[in-house]
């Protein structure tokens, strides 16, 4: 399943975030019985050596600023950030601009993705775009820090992450990377669409024939390409449409990709599309801006997008990135 890893570590969304600047400090991660019996148990299970292990834990830290994200200093899936923030940072003129270059240098590699996996170009490429800003940011926390850190601290999600630590020692071990080397996002995940260690080892794949690697862009593009194949992305179908609506702010009704009414409850409401959607229901989303809500009607592709991170701002970012593509 991909949705947890998006939310928890896209590079390019700490932008969104609050960050307190505080490194990770030295921290005596062998003293702990939980990270005695996870070493034994890595062991036992996979084989690894026992003295590697206490290598590695020796020179993990904790990560104060990442535990404070998920054990109530932050609000909870404000790492998904607001759209005012999303439009400050990612959805904007430079963004798009960005895009287009994008979009122009590898066009061999998109076109080629998206004729293997029938999917649509533009749609990759606002995929990319908000996941790491087109490889410009990947993360700079040290992922061995970030998910000890998680992992043997108490929060909210720590048997996810343990199980994510247990995942980036494997990976470390098969790709034969320095398991200390490895930076990503507060949460581990990694490369240009950013992907946390579970993730990474079940959906890299080779796309240009040199080798996977979550790093390289070629093979970026095309995992993001089968993962919106195999999530049934229709090729040419819409994906949101504007609505129209008479008053600046909206609370009739529930929003957000959840939420799917038939277009004639809608109209009663006073919500019409302001192009052709050529479906009798639609998720209805609210972007809420500074003086008025916006409101959008989806169709089925816009929740292909929602399966990659469970966030109904973040599906209409890569929209609007795509759609300046056009």
């Amino acid at each position: 399943m991909i949705i947890p890893f998006i939310l928890l570590g896209a590079a390019t969304l700490q932008l969104l975030c609050a960050n307190d600047d505080r490194p990770p400090i030295r921290y005596d991660y062998l003293s702990k019985p939980d990270v005695q019996k996870f070493i034994q148990a890595m062991h036992t299970r996979y084989g690894f050596k026992q003295s590697y292990l206490k290598k590695v834990f020796t020179r993990a830290k904790l990560d104060r600023d990442t535990l404070s994200r998920y054990t109530g200093k932050f609000k909870k899936n404000s790492t998904v950030g607001s759209w005012e923030r999303f439009k400050l940072h990612i959805v904007n003129d430079e963004s798009f601009k960005e895009a287009k270059e994008f979009k122009k240098h590898y066009y061999t590699t998109l076109h080629k993705a998206a004729k293997r996996y029938k999917v649509d170009v533009d749609y990759i490429v606002g995929f990319i775009g908000v996941e790491s800003h087109y490889g410009k940011y990947t993360g700079d926390y040290r992922v061995l820090d970030a998910l000890a850190t998680l992992a043997f601290h108490p929060n909210r999600m720590q048997r996810f992450f343990k199980s994510e630590l247990q995942h980036l020692l494997l990976f470390a071990r098969e790709k034969r990377y320095d398991i200390t080397e490895l930076e990503g996002s507060f949460a581990g995940a990694m490369g240009c669409v950013q992907q946390v260690p579970s993730i990474a080892r079940k959906f890299s794949f080779d796309f240009d024939g040199d080798g996977a690697s979550i790093w390289d862009m070629e093979d970026c593009i095309g995992s993001i390409a089968r993962f919106m194949h195999e999530k049934g992305w229709k090729q040419g179908e819409k994906v949101a449409v504007k609505a129209s609506y008479s008053y600046k702010r909206f609370s009739r009704l529930k929003t957000g990709y959840r939420h799917s009414y038939p277009l004639k409850k809608l109209k009663h409401l006073g919500i019409t599309p302001k192009q052709p959607f050529p479906y009798k229901k639609a998720m209805l989303i609210k972007l809420h801006n500074t003086t008025h809500d916006e409101l959008w009607l989806c169709a089925p592709n816009f929740r292909v997008l929602t399966a990659y991170n469970a966030s109904s701002n973040y599906g209409m970012a890569i929209h609007k990135i795509a759609r300046s593509l056009k």
